[in-house]
């Protein structure tokens, strides 16, 4: 709760100071108070905004449907990041996100509201430079695997059964949790993310399912969790396997039965929540050590969803390089939209620990380095990618390399021997390029191999 006692001085000097706009309203909803940043984003002043009503400022088709200060008033809580368009004095309309509160004064009553926002012009220029990408609700996979997951996304648009989202750390796991919402009956409807490992055993309960005033130190007031925030939507329990074990009962019974009880209430509440769950810890291990309750884990995975690390699908190696030199390119406005074959051949030899985040790393490392130049060369890649001394997975499983003389064992020597870089092969062999490629594939040495 935000109080109105604070000295109207220090609470000027304040707002003034950070870099968000910030405009507080009275309870008419008229403007009180427009701090600089507010003035800078909108190109307004202060002096001719101050005393109107904030909807004839701003001009937001929200503020004649869903005002954020009045969603704050009637839910009693702070919205944030809502996301609006503004009209500004000069540029038009600039999309915003927004934080909301409502005021109240010495007697707790509701006495104004106050909203922060920023510009997000770049970002909403960033989406629109991506859009035009083949990608699946931004989720980049060409391979077989991904294609497979995007199809069983589409089927379960109709489905409110429990989605189990397994995989490696930076496999993407978040994201196709956003795409299974973006395909969802329920994309209209509230989605509540939660990290079930941030919070300690203490509050995961409370930021979960609430808790009522006194139930513990600091609760002041009654406080809705993120259950009854996501009711008729969707919540995403990333995590979820780290959630620690008493917890995972009451996850349990919210499945079975959809009802709960807020710290410290006796009162039961229901909700009607659809569930998408995630962990990058092996699964078999964490039932076998006891970290995952057996029965939550079949409850939670009526609909299972693995995503295979990067090593395992190397064929979406090359269309998520040219979505990142993409990306990069809008942030950093350098038009970089190429990377050379040696560099290229580095990176499809790598065996990216850290999947796509990684690689979504390596590429800025690169990109920021490459200058005079609209071609990311290997010289431009970190040096243990450039040193790595490995070989594409599953080849050297493949074949046993006792066989000197065999024409795959000749091919994997040359291709170490150049660092994959296929140019250089093709050279020594004094044949063409696209030779090599069909000797490649011949013996299983294409792309699709690793």
């Amino acid at each position: 709760m935000i109080k109105m006692n604070i000295n109207d001085n220090l609470k000027d000097h304040i707002l003034e100071s950070i870099g968000e706009g910030v405009f507080t309203v009275d309870k008419d909803f008229r403007i009180i108070f427009f701090n600089k940043a507010a003035e800078r984003i909108t190109g307004h002043d202060r002096e001719h905004v101050v005393g109107q009503f904030c909807k004839h400022v701003f001009k937001s088709k929200l503020c004649f449907t869903e005002c954020p200060i009045a969603l704050a008033i009637k839910s009693e809580r702070t919205i944030y990041d809502f996301e609006s368009n503004i009209n500004t004095k000069e540029s038009g309309y600039i999309p915003i996100k927004l934080n909301s509160a409502v005021l109240y004064n010495e007697n707790k009553e509701p006495n104004g509201g106050i909203i922060s926002f920023r510009d997000i012009s770049e970002l909403a220029g960033l989406k629109k430079c991506l859009s035009d990408e083949t990608n699946f609700h931004r989720v980049i996979g060409h391979s077989k695997q991904m294609l497979e997951i995007f199809q069983l996304i589409r089927e379960l648009s109709e489905s409110k059964a429990p989605v189990f989202i397994s995989g490696e750390s930076g496999t993407g796991k978040e994201m196709i949790a956003n795409a299974i919402q973006k395909t969802n009956n329920r994309k209209d409807d509230a989605f509540i993310k939660v990290n079930c490992a941030v919070f300690p055993e203490n509050l995961l309960a409370s930021e979960l399912f609430g808790h009522v005033k006194g139930a513990f130190t600091d609760a002041i007031k009654d406080r809705p969790g993120r259950f009854e925030l996501a009711d008729n939507g969707t919540i995403f329990l990333d995590e979820v396997a780290e959630m620690p074990a008493q917890m995972q009962l009451q996850l349990l019974r919210v499945l079975q039965e959809g009802t709960f009880e807020r710290v410290g209430e006796s009162r039961t509440r229901n909700v009607d929540v659809r569930v998408i769950a995630a962990t990058n810890i092996n699964i078999n291990d964490a039932l076998k050590e006891g970290l995952l309750r057996e029965d939550l884990y079949y409850r939670l995975s009526v609909i299972p969803i693995h995503i295979p690390p990067l090593r395992e699908r190397m064929d979406d190696v090359v269309p998520l390089v040219a979505h990142f030199l993409t990306k990069f390119s809008c942030i950093y406005k350098k038009e970089i939209k190429e990377i050379d074959d040696g560099a290229l051949d580095i990176l499809l030899r790598y065996n990216w620990p850290g999947n796509i985040r990684e690689l979504e790393n390596v590429i800025e490392y690169a990109f920021v380095r490459t200058n005079n130049t609209n071609i990311i060369e290997s010289s431009k890649l970190p040096e243990a990618i450039r040193n790595f001394n490995g070989i594409a997975f599953g080849l050297r499983e493949k074949y046993s390399f006792t066989d000197e003389g065999g024409e795959p064992a000749k091919l994997i020597a040359l291709l170490e021997k150049h660092q994959w870089n296929r140019t250089l092969v093709a050279k020594e062999l004094r044949i063409g390029r696209t030779t090599l490629w069909r000797k490649l594939k011949k013996h299983g040495l294409d792309k699709n191999s690793y």
